[in-house]
């Protein structure tokens, strides 16, 4: 709710600003609070839907692919009709007269394009932050009245247990989510300049391979929602870091061709689509993720999507003639292939109390089994010992008999007591569990008792 409101903060004061700082410090505010909405929304979910959040999970990422797919087609439509409308007129004040010298009609049909297009980005930002605006009242409204769920939430997260290299897995989801955040924002960024330079394609071929490859990574996204609830988030990740490494593969050395520069492209933001979800899903299933955790990967994330572009464009103005763009995608697909096997053997490492519970249940299954008396090979042996344990319980019956007797026998009128002591005696002595137990010397200790008595 914060971010939300940060955010509309943002919107509502940038049309106004007339100072380049201001603008600094609301552009700030803007990209800080969708930093929270990252951390907070994903932790959210996870929350909210437990083990089940895999498909809400996809439709969150999917609204993000939506968005940036539809947003800037939106913008261009809004504003190509006044363009096409005012420019004509500022075109028609300007051909009688030079370039060079300014006349008062070209400056106010310049004036007059300046103000007709700031209204409209005027409205645009007003509008988008209204919607932000209810966006973020709605959810003011929903903490409200959750007290109870987060009592829930906490006591749940009391009874989970970390796994036992959960920051090391923290840690190797950040260096993945780096690599693969700066390698999609790298390709959907420089792809339009690569297919003009190195495809020499025209303006028009190279936004649609560029609209291929963001069509195709917000419809796979789509999908993937539907997917999710009968897919594990490890086999989404594997076969998504496995169609990356493919098709980035084919990219790096056969992208000379148009047919495999367009089928590569779209597999590529294909399988580019599921792995930020699948792999905050993937990770609560082995250990508990809350702010702090969700955090430090999301961190990971935005480092990949600041440095990686900016490295690729200064390496590709070094080197004119080498696809720097391609053999990014390349090695970074190379380098989640490598990560993700590692993450799954740390995840899947048992604690030390999963150790102690097996060990214990080990010994537990020990003790049934030496204890049975069902194999052939045992029962002599087992007959032995239990008619030695038996002989020893009769001694001690013995023993204790004869003190009873000798007591009862002090007792005034002790032959009355004898007689009444004896009988429940040997009640007793028969139903012992040892000689009673239905051990196989239980018969030979029977008939040695009588011979004793």
């Amino acid at each position: 709710a914060l971010s939300m409101f940060g955010t509309t903060v943002g919107l509502y004061g940038i049309p106004w600003c007339k100072k380049s700082l201001l603008l600094t410090v609301l552009m700030s505010v803007i990209g800080a609070s969708m930093g929270i909405l990252d951390t907070g929304g994903n932790v959210l979910a996870l929350n909210t839907w437990g083990a089940e959040a895999g498909p809400h999970m996809q439709a969150l990422h999917f609204s993000f692919a939506v968005g940036a797919f539809v947003a800037p087609i939106l913008a261009k439509m809004a504003l190509g009709g006044s363009e096409s409308k005012d420019l004509p007129v500022a075109e028609k004040a300007n051909q009688s007269v030079p370039r060079s010298v300014p006349t008062a009609s070209a400056a106010s049909a310049a004036s007059a394009l300046k103000h007709h297009l700031g209204a409209d980005f005027l409205w645009s930002y007003i509008v988008i932050g209204t919607y932000l605006l209810f966006v973020s009242f709605f959810f003011f409204i929903l903490y409200s009245k959750g007290s109870s769920a987060r009592d829930k939430s906490k006591a749940s997260l009391q009874k989970c247990m970390f796994a036992k290299y959960h920051y090391a897995l923290i840690f190797l989801l950040f260096i993945f989510f780096f690599c693969y955040v700066g390698a999609e924002v790298t390709y959907g960024s420089y792809l339009f300049t690569y297919a003009k330079v190195f495809a020499e394609m025209k303006e028009n071929e190279a936004a649609a391979l560029n609209s291929v490859f963001w069509g195709a990574f917000a419809a796979c996204r789509g999908v993937a929602i539907f997917c999710a609830a009968c897919l594990y988030p490890g086999t989404m990740i594997l076969l998504s870091i496995t169609g990356s490494a493919v098709s980035s593969l084919c990219l790096a050395f056969f992208a000379r061709y148009p047919a495999l520069l367009w089928v590569g492209t779209a597999v590529y933001g294909a399988s580019m689509a599921t792995i930020f979800p699948s792999g905050i899903s993937w990770i609560e299933q082995y250990t508990v993720v809350q702010g702090k955790s969700a955090s430090l990967f999301v961190i990971g994330a935005a480092l990949g999507e600041m440095c990686i572009p900016a490295v690729v464009g200064y390496l590709q103005g070094r080197f004119h003639h080498v696809p720097v763009v391609m053999y990014t995608a390349l090695v970074t697909s190379a380098m989640t292939v490598l990560l993700f096997p590692l993450m799954y053997k740390l995840a899947n490492s048992p604690r030390e109390s999963d150790l102690k519970e097996m060990g214990e249940s080990e010994d537990r299954k020990a003790l049934l089994s030496n204890s049975g008396l069902n194999e052939d090979e045992e029962d002599e042996e087992d007959a032995e010992d239990w008619n030695e344990a038996d002989f020893e319980v009769i001694e001690m019956n013995d023993t204790l008999r004869n003190s009873v007797i000798e007591t009862s026998r002090k007792i005034p009128g002790g032959s009355p007591a004898k007689g009444s002591l004896q009988p429940r005696l040997d009640d007793v002595l028969r139903d012992s569990p040892v000689v009673a137990g239905g051990s196989p010397g239980r018969k030979n200790a029977n008939v040695d008792r009588e011979k004793n008595d």
